[in-house]
């Protein structure tokens, strides 16, 4: 335990009476005068498109980086980053991977609707696992890749803030919800903090929908590396999207976390709207938060509906 008096300040312990961390407490690092990083990061979902264009700047952000994904490999990896298959459904598997990590970037899941058979595994089981290993190996924080879906059914028109009450539009939307209040329940009787972000749509910007929605891949590395680096988020909540003119969402309640995207999709509206026919203000797909995600059956893909560009970044 850290002795009172020092502070988590951008990713490093200090104290404004004594400056940087001793070297003598093992908790508390320093090196040639200056604070050193972070000593572990692992990221979840490596292999996907999200998690590619994340293992750079978390690298940049620690000792070691852990990426884990259930692929056979992920290809060549940065100088200070490591790889390790596991299947996020496997408590044994996850545990080792954790030891000694002080955060963890959980973006593994299967990004789609499907049965909640198919789900199951990943997306629910998965986040106790990451949440419970976590706790026990000592994980001071997680970041998790929650969802609009988590409140995918209220309306476009009613702006909702951070607090809205979960209204999940699909099984997907439902894991986010239960990856959300797992969390809460997490920081409130086991003190692991955690920072949920609620990303809209983080994938070119190709329909009228993107517009309000769209979370460039910079903005989302910023709102990654302020998740991490803010000094103490308990149990908190932001939306995922950028500095849209038509953003759909209010993100006041969460802006003590430092997010200030700079990014604007309305750069991409002349063209799009030019493509677009009028909207049918009778479709869900439409009037609601979850898009195409809000009209498809249980269990139906919601990703088939959409026109997402694989545009993953190699190393």
């Amino acid at each position: 335990m850290v002795k009172t008096g020092w502070t988590w300040l951008h990713g490093h312990w200090t104290n404004p009476l004594h400056g940087e961390a001793p070297q003598a407490d093992p908790n508390l690092r320093h090196l040639k005068g200056h604070l050193m990083k972070l000593k572990k990061i692992v990221l979840t979902g490596a292999a996907g498109r999200l998690g590619s264009y994340l293992r750079e700047p978390l690298s940049q952000m620690c000792e070691t980086l852990v990426s884990t994904d259930i692929s056979d490999d992920i290809g060549k990896l940065y100088a200070n980053e490591a790889y390790v298959q596991a299947d996020l459904a496997s408590y044994d598997a996850i545990f080792p991977i954790l030891e000694d990590a002080e955060m963890v970037v959980h973006f593994g899941a299967i990004v789609d609707e499907k049965p909640f058979e198919e789900l199951l595994g990943p997306n629910f089981v998965g986040s106790y696992n990451i949440w419970e290993a976590g706790y026990q190996q000592g994980v001071r924080r997680i970041v998790y890749a929650s969802s609009i879906h988590a409140v995918g059914m209220h309306k476009k028109a009613d702006f909702i803030g951070i607090d809205a009450p979960h209204r999940p539009d699909t099984f997907y939307g439902l894991a986010k919800c239960f990856t959300e209040d797992l969390g809460s329940m997490y920081w409130d009787k086991r003190g692991l903090e955690s920072v949920h972000l609620r990303i809209l749509s983080a994938a070119q910007v190709n329909n009228a929908r993107a517009l309000g929605s769209w979370l460039s891949y910079d903005d989302l590395i910023h709102l990654v590396t302020r998740a991490v680096d803010t000094p103490s988020v308990g149990f908190s909540i932001v939306y995922g999207v950028s500095n849209n003119d038509r953003a759909p969402v209010d993100n006041t309640k969460a802006a003590f976390l430092g997010y200030r995207p700079k990014d604007n999709a309305e750069q991409f509206a002349e063209k799009v709207l030019a493509e677009t026919a009028a909207p049918d203000l009778t479709d869900p797909a439409e009037m609601l938060q979850g898009g195409p995600f809000a009209k498809v059956d249980l269990g139906q893909s919601g990703i088939a509906q959409m026109k997402i560009v694989n545009d993953k970044k190699t190393v």
